[in-house]
Formats: structure tokens, C-alpha cells, sequence
């Protein structure tokens, strides 16, 4: 038998059980399943990771949703045990869902939910952050502070690199590359070259506008360029000192980058997600020229307590019958906090494959 879980309840009586693996932020997600009649536990369990016997015992023998985390195996025992369970809702609060087998639920006819659109310009800017951070040595300065260790003003402590009129590669210009495009050519006056399979024709039009603005003004207009290949990034982009990462850990080989870190000093790099997350690979920690956060892309309050909303608003839409919102992107009716939420699920990514109906709303 699976141990007991802690759990904290909301709404006890509720008509329908929803579970959450963790507590999350905000309270509004709690009050728009309290409203819909659910009965709302929330795991209390001082574990960051929770097992999958931690989950099968939260799920327990009815359970009609649960809203997990990409830390959790989300696989054919889970599946199989929500819908013992009576249940055919699940939500990641959050876009990727690299840590759900969605054969899986198909195979169990359980919705798997995620929560696309309230990231974009939240990871941008910590994309942002990084960049800068690298570039002017800024988590280095602020340890040698910190150690006592200045004496006084010197013509070579920390000396970075400047960002303006240098050239940012950006690989994958969606709605996150594209919006750090935007903030490292408007805010530093950078030119621009990225590589996408897709034509970014907005954000093109957009550095070309901004240019024409700058020459207007008299200044040095910026340019764009849309590489053929990721190498012709790498190659021709000003910053190449200088690697950021915020979309998936596995896109950068991390033994590999502490060698290259260890040969380059002048080399940076500025980190949100890891290979084999939550773990760094040996020496990655040791390197000054590394500025490294622990999966923090998306914390901003207002971002975190829109993905909590979301994650919930796509259980219950699928414990309600609810169709399926038309677009994920454009989930901002979903966030207006003074007026109610569409009847539809925000965003689930295997409706498709179980025939669920699209809202014409």
C-alpha cells in the first residue's frame, strides 16, 4: 500500500476531486475550481520531486484531475492509475511537456493540458538578464564584493563586453526568441541574425522599422539577417563570447561546454535549464565565467500565477466537458480577473488524437 501523501483541502464537500502535486502561486485558480464545486488538495509534501508512488497515492482511488509539474514522470503507471481513478484530466503547469508519455494518456483517454502564451516576454527578459549578466561579469563583481576583496578602482577589474552595435544570433525566432530579438535590438541598438526553419517576417519588419527610426535620428540603423544554418549564427553573431540558454537543457552538451568554459576564459555563458536538471554537470559549478539559475525563465508573479490559472482552467474544462480553446497563444481572456473565464480548455496539446471538440467562441 502507498504511503499516505500530506494534502492540504479546499472546499471538502466539492462534487469533484482535483489534485495538485504542489502548491502553487496565487489563489485565483483555487477559487475557479471552488466555484465549478471541486474539492481541491494540494500536496504539502516537503519533497521538491515527488515519486510516481507519491502520485499514484495522491490520486488515490477517485480523483477526477490532477495538475502536475514537468519534474514528475508522467507515464503509463500514472495514466493507468488516474483512470482507475475515474479521472480523464491532466495539466502540466507549464508549455513543454517533455515529461509526459501523451501516447500514454491517448491510450487511457486522458486530456493533457499545458500552458502556452503567458511565458513569452517573462523568458525573454531573464534571457535578457542572462545576456547582460554574462556580458558585464555581474555575478563575478558582485562575489568579489561581497568577499571584501576591493581595494579600490583598477583600469582592468571585470571588464565585459559592450552589447551596442554588436550583432545578437538568436536560434528559433518563435514568440520567445523573437520577443529577446526585440529587447537586445530596441534596448542596445544590436543587429540581428537568426536562424528558424520559419520565416520570422514580423519580427524582420520590426528591426527594419526600428533601423529606418534610428537613421532617422541621425544614429547607425540596425539590420537583420535569416542565417541558413545554425553554424552561420555561431559564426557571424558579434556576441559569440557569450552562449545563453533558456529554452531545454539537452540542446547544449555540458561536459563539452565546461572544456570550452576552462580553454576560453573570455567565453560566458548564462543558464536557466540543464542537461540532466536539477543536476549541473562536474565543474559547470566552479566556472566564474558561467552565471547559472536554477529553471527560473517563467518566475515572474504575474507569468506563474497565469500558468496555475491556466493548468486548472484546462482540468476543469475537460472535468466540465468544456471544447477546446481556438487558439493557446491568446489566452488572455483566461486572465482577466474581473470577468469569468470562457467555457473552453486553454490548451490541450492531445485533443486532436482524442476528438474533442474546438470552441467557437
Amino acid at each position: 500500500m502507498a504511503k499516505p501523501v500530506s494534502v492540504e483541502v479546499w472546499n471538502p464537500n466539492g462534487k469533484y476531486r482535483v489534485i495538485s502535486t504542489k502548491p502553487m502561486p496565487g489563489t485565483r485558480w483555487i477559487n475557479l475550481l471552488i466555484e465549478q464545486d471541486c474539492r481541491v488538495e494540494i500536496c504539502t509534501e516537503k519533497k521538491t520531486i515527488l515519486s510516481v508512488e507519491d502520485i499514484i497515492a495522491l490520486i488515490g482511488n477517485k480523483c477526477d484531475g490532477v495538475i502536475g509539474q514537468l519534474t514528475e514522470d508522467w507515464g503509463d503507471t500514472l495514466f493507468a492509475a488516474l483512470s482507475r481513478a475515474g479521472g480523464k484530466a491532466f495539466s502540466n503547469m507549464a508549455v513543454g511537456y517533455n515529461n509526459v508519455d501523451v501516447n500514454a494518456a491517448n491510450k487511457y483517454g486522458v486530456a493533457v493540458g499545458n500552458t502556452p502564451g503567458v511565458l513569452t516576454e517573462t523568458t525573454a527578459e531573464l534571457a535578457a538578464s542572462l545576456s547582460l549578466a554574462a556580458s558585464r561579469r555581474i555575478v563575478e563583481a558582485d562575489e568579489f564584493m561581497r568577499a571584501g576583496l576591493y581595494d579600490g578602482w583598477l583600469p582592468h577589474l571585470f571588464v565585459g563586453n559592450l552589447l551596442k552595435g554588436q550583432t545578437v544570433g538568436v536560434i528559433g525566432a518563435g514568440r520567445i526568441g523573437s520577443a529577446y530579438a526585440r529587447m537586445m535590438v530596441e534596448g542596445f541598438k544590436m543587429n540581428l541574425i537568426y536562424y528558424d526553419l520559419y520565416q520570422a517576417t514580423r519580427l524582420e519588419k520590426f528591426v527594419t522599422a526600428y533601423g529606418e527610426f534610428l537613421k532617422s535620428n541621425g544614429e547607425q540603423p540596425v539590420y537583420w539577417k535569416r542565417a541558413s544554418s545554425m553554424d552561420e549564427v555561431l559564426r557571424e553573431a558579434d556576441v559569440e563570447a557569450i552562449l545563453v540558454n533558456c529554452s531545454r537543457g539537452p540542446v547544449v552538451d555540458e561536459v563539452a561546454l565546461v572544456e570550452h568554459l576552462k580553454q576560453n576564459p573570455m567565453f560566458r555563458v548564462g543558464l536557466d535549464v540543464f542537461e540532466d536538471e536539477p543536476f549541473m554537470k562536474p565543474g559547470l559549478a566552479e566556472m566564474k565565467n558561467a552565471v547559472v539559475v536554477p529553471h527560473i525563465a517563467s518566475a515572474s508573479k504575474w507569468t506563474r500565477e497565469g500558468m496555475a490559472t491556466l493548468a486548472a482552467l484546462n482540468v476543469l474544462g475537460k472535468i466540465k466537458g468544456y471544447p477546446i480553446w481556438g487558439d493557446p497563444n491568446q489566452v488572455a481572456p483566461f486572465l482577466n480577473e474581473n470577468a469569468p473565464p470562457p467555457a473552453a480548455c486553454p490548451s490541450i496539446v492531445n485533443a486532436k488524437a482524442l476528438g474533442l471538440p474546438v470552441s467557437k467562441l
